[in-house]
């Protein structure tokens, strides 16, 4: 049985129009101009929704972004619970544990820009999804009968392995994040994730 992640409060159905159109525009200006393009007052403009409107639904610019990855975050969590093995059900536990950190790595690397934007002036760096990723991740090893001792800590250890260098990248200045990602001739998302990939194997003994 997998790990629920809870539903989204219910909302009135002129509110939930008007969330997805901004959410809608927003990517779009994302795609076209760039996160640093994105304001509230464009996003107003562009959606054809009063200003107030945006802020009532976001609070700041930060929030945008917030909201974005909330809504992708569902999205992902949606496959990993009804979707294809080996990410979905079905699969071999330690098949579904490497392509979840497969998968997940390439998801909070191709969002890094957004992340960095859901970042307030003076809040701190967010974790990421450790709230799905923990249990799930404790999950898929009390399944795969490895005969070790304290899942617990184990899953808490392997969620920092698979958080953790997205979050540090993103934590990183952005001309040094950019730089990395050069010396790494783009392909930093493959790297990670045959990392993880090496490091459940190993706990597995494959």
């Amino acid at each position: 049985m997998d790990v629920p992640f809870g539903k989204p409060p219910v909302e009135r159905a002129d509110a939930a129009r008007n969330r997805e159109a901004l959410l809608c525009t927003a990517r779009e200006m994302i795609a076209e101009l760039g996160t640093e393009k994105v304001t509230m007052d464009g996003l107003a403009e562009r959606a054809c929704l009063g200003k107030g409107t945006v802020f009532r639904r976001f609070g700041t610019r930060a929030g945008i972004f917030r909201a974005l990855l909330d809504a992708e975050e569902r999205c992902f969590q949606n496959e990993v619970l009804t979707g294809a093995p080996p990410l979905g059900p079905g699969a071999d536990p330690i098949d579904r544990l490497i392509a979840y950190g497969r998968e997940r790595t390439v998801f909070l690397l191709a969002r890094h820009d957004i992340a960095r934007a859901a970042i307030e002036r003076k809040g701190a760096v967010p974790a990421g999804g450790p709230v799905f990723t923990q249990p799930h991740i404790r999950m898929l090893i009390g399944q795969a009968g490895l005969g070790l001792s304290d899942l617990d800590t184990l899953a808490f250890q392997l969620t920092s392995a698979l958080e953790g260098p997205p979050l540090l990248f993103l934590a990183m200045d952005p001309a040094d994040a950019e730089q990395r990602a050069e010396s790494c001739q783009g392909d930093l998302p493959t790297l990670l994730a045959d990392g993880w990939q090496a490091l459940i194997e190993r706990l597995a003994r494959r």
